[in-house]
């Protein structure tokens, strides 16, 4: 595989040191329920992350029809989980698809999804969004540029894919109270479509070596906590395949000075719910499913209502105990999610078993399924 320039170091330095205070959060004003940084010393505090946004043509019309027919409005789309996310220090979402322009917009296979889902998801409370996908050049090296360009005006921040090579040197740094959180994202291909020749940077794609060295180097610039996105692993597979396993224990094992390069691990791509691991004592979420996608159709041709299953986890880290230790996870959860392709809406199936035996009996399934390599008894609950 091709992977990116991994010249960060000075990058990495310039962006943390200079511009890490205004980068998290500018996009709205403090709000009731978010503690305002410590002025006596590190704080703790929450990180949400959720699975793939996947808008098919029967999302793109339903956005259209709740913005009354003229234009797309995604916020109602994703009300039902504001919160859950709106709430956290850091939100991140992962971006599957690239956005077109001029009503040119477009489902499978090749995605070109309206630009206002970006406003969707700030309006959601959503800081960042991993956009390394196999749907990443979809539409070239335009489809990234519209996607990073419509992502930065509503002051969501982006991380695997760059519209210049100092950015795709530059790490995404979010503020967490007083805790500095690096993001990084990565994916396994780009469904055969080649980089762009004079643009090899263009996507940021796995490599194992290449993943560690980023960490590293995000760390020495200051990272506190550094988390990676992958797109991985076998669609509609609900236990995750060796290669997903295999890196995420060479990851989670890579360590500098005792002390862990990499703090969590989140899957997307899958299409469907995989099980959430501690590996090595760092918290690996294989795959959080699609949190918004229309009616899916599986490998064997059936429709396949896993596909509008995800779930969202949600990490408290707590400051060091010891200068230079690590933050580590005091609680972790997640919250089973569900796509109504019928209303068009993000339901949290916590909040709506009221609905009825079978909202209680996909819950069940899903948290069957995050449970199965044994997070239970490293403490992962299910939040609501």
């Amino acid at each position: 595989m091709i992977a990116r320039s991994r010249q960060v170091a000075l990058a990495l330095t310039v962006v943390l040191a200079a511009g890490a205070a205004c980068q998290a959060r500018a996009h709205r004003p403090a709000e009731p329920g978010r503690p305002a940084p410590s002025a006596t010393g590190p704080r703790g505090f929450t990180l949400v992350a959720s699975g793939d946004v996947l808008p098919h043509d029967s999302i793109i019309e339903r956005a259209r029809y709740d913005a009354g027919g003229s234009g797309y409005d995604f916020r109602p789309m994703l009300s039902g989980i504001r919160s859950v996310v709106d709430p956290a220090d850091v939100a991140l979402c992962h971006m599957e698809t690239v956005y077109g322009a001029d009503g040119d917009y477009t489902g499978y296979p090749l995605f070109r999804s309206p630009p206002e889902v970006a406003a969707g998801l700030a309006a959601t409370g959503y800081d960042g969004c991993s956009t390394a996908s196999n749907h990443s050049l979809d539409d070239g090296a335009d489809g990234i540029r519209r996607t990073l360009d419509a992502l930065d005006r509503v002051g969501v921040r982006h991380a695997g894919s760059a519209r210049t090579e100092a950015e795709a040197r530059t790490t995404t740094v979010l503020r967490a109270g007083t805790a500095r959180v690096a993001h990084l994202a990565y994916t396994y291909d780009t469904n055969g479509l080649p980089l762009p020749p004079d643009q090899p940077w263009a996507v940021s794609l796995a490599d194992e070596a290449g993943i560690v060295a980023d960490s590293r180097a995000a760390r020495r610039a200051g990272a506190d906590v550094v988390v990676v996105s992958l797109h991985w692993g076998t669609e509609w597979q609900e236990t995750p395949d060796e290669l997903q396993t295999a890196l995420a224990r060479s990851l989670t094992a890579s360590a500098t000075g005792g002390r862990p390069d990499i703090d969590l691990i989140l899957g997307t791509h899958a299409h469907v719910p995989q099980a959430y691991e501690k590996v090595n004592g760092t918290w690996v979420i294989y795959g959080m499913g699609d949190q918004i996608a229309g009616e899916m159709t599986n490998h064997e041709g059936v429709q396949d209502a896993r596909g509008n299953e995800s779930t969202l986890g949600r990490f408290t880290f707590a400051p060091p105990k010891r200068p230079g230790g690590r933050w580590e996870v005091t609680r972790a959860e997640f919250v089973p999610q569900f796509f109504d392709v019928d209303a068009g809406r993000v339901v949290n199936l916590n909040q709506a078993l009221a609905r009825g035996a079978e909202v209680r009996a996909v819950r069940d399934r899903i948290r069957t399924v995050v449970l199965s390599r044994g997070a239970a008894r490293d403490g992962l609950v299910m939040g609501e």
